[in-house]
C-alpha cells in the first residue's frame, strides 16, 4: 500500500510525521540573500513559533545556505527579523480576536 504524500490534505490524513516528510515553515521572510523561516510548534500551553535565520549564497553551481553573517548583513538581518516578530504578533492577535469572538476590523470614529 502507498501513501501520496504530495496532496495537500496529506497532513489532515496522517497527522504524525515520517521520515519521506519533511517539515516546511509556515512562514518566511526574505530580503535579498537573508531569510527568516517561521516555525510552529504546536504544545501543551498551545502554539509556540520559533524563527530560524539564514544567508543563502551560491557555491558554485548549487546554492547553499548559512547561519553566519557578515557585517554588511546585519542590517538586513535585523529587518527580517523585526519582520518575522511582526507575523508571529499578528497570528497571536488574529487568534486573540477569533476566540474573543471579535471581528478583526478597524472603527469608525467620526470625532
Amino acid at each position: 500500500m502507498t501513501f501520496d504524500f504530495d496532496t495537500d490534505d496529506a497532513h489532515e490524513n496522517f497527522p504524525m510525521k515520517t521520515q519521506t516528510q519533511k517539515q516546511k515553515p509556515i512562514h518566511e521572510v526574505r530580503l535579498g540573500t537573508i531569510k527568516a523561516a517561521v516555525w510552529k510548534n504546536e504544545t501543551e500551553s498551545g502554539v509556540r513559533y520559533n524563527v530560524t535565520l539564514s544567508r543563502i549564497y551560491k557555491d558554485g553551481d548549487d546554492w547553499r545556505s548559512t547561519d553566519s553573517f557578515g557585517r554588511d548583513d546585519l542590517l538586513l538581518l535585523g529587518k527580517v527579523a523585526d519582520q518575522a516578530h511582526s507575523w508571529i504578533f499578528a497570528q497571536a492577535q488574529e487568534k486573540e480576536n477569533n476566540s474573543a469572538g471579535k471581528a478583526a476590523s478597524p472603527q469608525d470614529d467620526d470625532r
